[in-house]
């Protein structure tokens, strides 16, 4: 499987990222064809204390072929204009590879 990650530094209000992302960003990320899992975590902390990271999600596709015909539906352009409105500047994006 192949992996859309997209990994969240502390937002400056995180009930107000919280409130968006949960109740608007994931449901239209939910819609893109071709997405088989989402997993989303909420970073709480790291072994040495804080963490400048809040969230993590990774969204599962088959293999890079699923995910590069996902990234071209209508679905997946709401997913990325509405990402880039809330939180432009706080999340990286990343494509990975389980590893068996």
């Amino acid at each position: 499987m192949v992996k859309l990650i997209a990994l969240y530094k502390q937002p400056k209000d995180r009930e107000a990222f919280d409130e968006h992302y949960f109740n608007v960003h994931s449901p239209i990320t939910a819609k893109i064809p071709g997405l088989r899992k989402m997993e989303v975590t909420k970073i709480v902390g790291s072994p040495t204390g804080e963490s400048k990271f809040y969230l993590l999600c990774e969204m599962y596709y088959d293999d890079h072929e699923s995910l590069k015909q996902a990234m071209k539906t209508d679905e997946s352009k709401a997913s990325g204009k509405d990402l880039m409105s809330f939180a432009g500047d706080i999340v990286t994006m990343m494509i990975g590879e389980e590893v068996e």
